[in-house]
């Protein structure tokens, strides 16, 4: 299958920035799309930031101007640039990733990571 695996995710003080990455593994045939949700203590998983492989980008309300979205393609890698941090950006951040896989090229899946953790505080 596909594994995600996340990295960049810390501690920062308000108004400093992160970035995270996210790289996909394994027997893709190709990514539709990739992602990052982001679930806070006692919050459900909600979307941040997505990213399509033609560049389409799809931002939540509380991000847009900055958080940005990119992506690699051909290194199947995802990133999430954070800037302006706030206290109630903590979260653990999720990637996602939707795809086919080499041994079903007509059957879109989806993916997760096992989640990186940020904490903005002073």
């Amino acid at each position: 299958q596909v594994q995600l695996v996340e990295s960049g995710g810390g501690l920062v003080q308000p108004g400093g920035s992160l970035r995270l990455s996210c790289v996909a593994s394994g027997s893709i045939f190709s990514i539709y799309r990739m992602g990052w949700y982001r679930q806070g203590p006692g919050n459900s998983r909600d979307l941040v930031a997505s990213i399509t492989s033609s560049s389409t980008t799809n931002y939540a309300d509380s991000v847009r101007g900055r958080f940005t979205i990119s992506r690699d393609n051909a290194k199947n890698t995802v990133y999430l640039q954070m800037n302006s941090l706030k206290p109630e950006d903590t979260a653990v951040y999720y990637c996602n990733a939707l795809g086919r896989v080499v041994s079903d090229t007509h059957t879109y899946r989806e993916f997760w990571g096992q989640g990186t953790l940020v904490t903005v505080s002073s």
